[in-house]
């Protein structure tokens, strides 16, 4: 019954506040008498909630309806996609080299691919490192043979025109990409894939390589460990 009581005052004290209805003058019984007392203070105070609601203007209670409710998330992080809208929920990033080298590797070797197929690549470069068989950090990987014709890693390293960053919507796309590859998202694309190739092309390789996965325009595999010691 307290609890009740509590309530109600709550809300005569709302209503009064909006009517401009003065509170200082609302006293209540002290009476000996606990349940006569709460009685008669129910009573003063509905009689307080009528006065209040006829002192609303009907313009006054369509505004309250049409008061948005408020959703809190309380820093709940988005349910982790593989889509652009997931991207473009996320704020912008910025890290060190290696961050720099995976991301710059993604936009001129992915950036034309979905979001997956751009975590697929970025997982290939990922297993490289972690290969023994290759450099041992991202801009090692990326620039492996970088100059030397027909043996750079990849091709935007060593394929003799310019690269120039002018797409920022794509840019920003591949930098999370790689932000959130770095801060330890799970290779779950491409089954420990080290090469891949456009559907266009195939390579000699690709006729030995167990393929372990197909996203978007390319082909994934990984190198047999017969011949991991000779690559």
């Amino acid at each position: 019954m307290d609890q009740l009581w509590l309530k109600s005052r709550n809300c005569v004290l709302a209503f009064l506040v909006l009517a401009g209805a003065a509170l200082a003058d609302v006293t209540l019984s002290q009476s000996n008498a606990p349940q006569a007392s709460l009685d008669a203070e129910l009573i003063q105070l509905f009689d307080h909630e009528r006065l209040a609601f006829g002192a609303v203007r009907p313009s006054q209670f369509s505004r309250l309806q049409n008061i948005p409710v408020r959703r809190t998330t309380f820093g709940k992080k988005p349910v982790f996609a593989y889509s652009p809208d997931y991207l473009a929920g996320l704020p912008a990033v910025n890290g060190d080299a290696q961050w720099y080298c995976l991301s710059e590797a993604l936009y001129f070797e992915a950036r034309g691919e979905s979001v997956k197929g751009q975590f697929a690549v970025a997982e290939v470069i990922l297993n490289r490192v972690d290969s023994g068989s290759y450099p041992s950090t991202i801009c090692g990987v990326v620039n492996q043979g970088t100059g030397q014709k027909y043996r750079c890693q990849f091709t935007y390293t060593c394929d003799g025109f310019s690269e120039h960053i002018d797409e920022q919507d794509a840019w920003s796309r591949v930098a999370k990409v790689a932000r959130i590859m770095l801060d330890g998202k799970t290779r779950g694309l491409t089954d420990g894939a080290t090469h891949y190739h456009t559907k266009s092309v195939t390579p000699r390789w690709a006729r030995v390589f167990p393929r372990t996965a197909t996203i978007g325009s390319h082909h994934f595999y990984r190198m047999p460990v017969r011949t991991a010691s000779n690559n």
